[in-house]
């Protein structure tokens, strides 16, 4: 019995914790996840249990997975160290992608290092909620936005709102290599499911690597550091949505 309020309290204070880190009321959240504001309230103080139902929907809201919203919020690493030995490249869409940070749960920021084929096949364009910053490191990368394109050299950036349609294409019959930085959380739109579409998947429900890695030790509390795994492109974390999504950048 005791362990089980343990549980409730450290599901309350995980679910205080994100709608406080996105500015929301009790009623603000009541309004987005159809819950009543007198359950979450509850849910937050650690004296009733959420349904699988009520789980999957909080996870969806918030962009996280179910798993995390059991974690205390103590658990958190205040420093992410990804090792150049411990960066997994992946392919999707045509794209070769490699996540630089495994945070996805505690900071909202997901940096990757993409690879664009100049093979690259299709023209399909995605949209996500969010914004992007995109770095062109060695290539040329024409930018295609929304109805128009904008021609990359190395050194030039772009930085775009991700709901508009776009898609990264390489120039000149070489690769193009890019640094890409999203932030997929954005105000809610009036309609919340809307349909995403995206590139590469995102940071939050691949597994954890199999090897940890170093575990580093910051500050005099001694609070420790641990890279984790998952990477920017599908839904993460959103479970429940029907909606079609392919990663952040594309």
């Amino acid at each position: 019995m005791e362990e089980i309020q343990s549980q409730l309290s450290s599901f309350g204070a995980r679910l205080k914790q994100l709608r406080l880190r996105r500015g929301w009321t009790l009623q603000e959240l009541a309004a987005r996840s159809g819950l009543s504001r007198a359950f979450l309230s509850r849910l937050e103080s650690g004296n009733r249990q959420a349904s699988i139902a009520a789980a999957l929907t909080l996870s969806r809201i918030f962009d996280v997975s179910m798993a995390s919203l059991f974690e205390s919020p103590g658990d958190e690493t205040p420093c992410i160290i990804v090792r150049a030995a411990d960066a997994r490249e992946r392919a999707v869409n045509g794209l070769k992608y490699t996540a630089l940070s495994y945070a996805g749960k505690s900071f909202n920021l997901q940096p990757l290092r993409v690879k664009v084929s100049p093979l690259r096949r299709g023209n399909e364009h995605y949209h996500h909620d969010g914004e992007e910053w995109v770095y062109v490191l060695s290539g040329k990368l024409t930018l295609s936005l929304a109805g128009k394109t904008y021609d990359l050299e190395p050194g030039d950036a772009a930085h775009f709102d991700s709901r508009m349609s776009h898609r990264l294409i390489a120039r000149g019959g070489r690769e193009c290599e890019v640094l890409v930085v999203a932030a997929p959380v954005w105000t809610p739109p009036a309609n919340q499911y809307r349909t995403q579409h995206r590139a590469i998947p995102t940071i939050g429900l691949l597994p954890l690597p199999k090897n940890k890695s170093t575990p580093a030790t910051f500050g005099s509390g001694g609070e420790r550091g641990v890279a984790r795994a998952a990477v920017t492109g599908l839904p993460a974390g959103r479970v429940a949505r029907s909606t079609r999504r392919h990663g952040l950048p594309s």
